[in-house]
């Protein structure tokens, strides 16, 4: 197998597509990100990655809050759309039609819309360049009910898309599953 080098460049797949909340000037806001993810298992944390200049980074500064939503496939026009509009200049809740509730820290505007919503609360923010790395506590996850089999969440149910950087520029959703986890692996064991 031949391999060819790249160079230095932020390339990773799958990427998440996600949407973002803060109140900025009390307002509630959204950013698509795609550079972002789990961080921590306890307590548990997740990390975003976000350029200085995002309305919605100004939000988290203002709050020291911000919620990660999930949108389902059937929301990929309206994550699109808030990835390429500024949120200083259009209010992206209002065009996409979004219904937004609050949790328990009342400042990260979540979408009713996303069947999975992140509730954080920030506890680190690290300077790393051209963006920004903000690290939130999850102080509370709200999903929707049709989503749940058993008691645990359904990634088939809850229908997540990822962002595809390179060639493609396109989103795609999350795919059948080819195996079970913690399980498929022990073929390889010898003791």
């Amino acid at each position: 197998m031949s391999k060819i080098k790249l160079g230095k460049q932020p390339l990773l797949y799958p990427l998440p597509a996600l949407l973002i909340g803060s109140t900025v000037d009390n307002k509630p806001n959204v950013m698509t990100a795609a550079w972002c993810s789990l961080a921590n298992m306890e307590p548990p944390m997740v990390c975003v990655a976000i350029q200085h200049i995002r309305h919605t980074y100004k939000g988290i500064k203002q709050n020291n809050t911000f919620s990660v939503n999930v949108p389902s496939t059937d929301f990929v026009v309206e994550t699109d759309f808030c990835g390429i509009t500024p949120g200083a200049k259009t209010d992206k809740i209002a065009a996409c039609k979004f219904d937004v509730f609050y949790g328990i820290l009342k400042t990260a505007p979540m979408i009713e819309q996303c069947p999975l919503n992140l509730e954080c609360m920030v506890v680190h923010t690290i300077e790393l360049g051209s963006h920004i790395l903000v690290i939130g506590s999850i102080e509370e996850i709200y999903i929707n009910e049709e989503c749940m089999t058993n008691n645990k969440p359904d990634v088939s149910k809850i229908r997540p898309f990822s962002f595809t950087s390179g060639t493609e520029l396109s989103y795609h959703e999350i795919g059948k599953s080819i195996a079970r986890a913690f399980n498929v692996g022990k073929q390889l064991k010898t003791d």
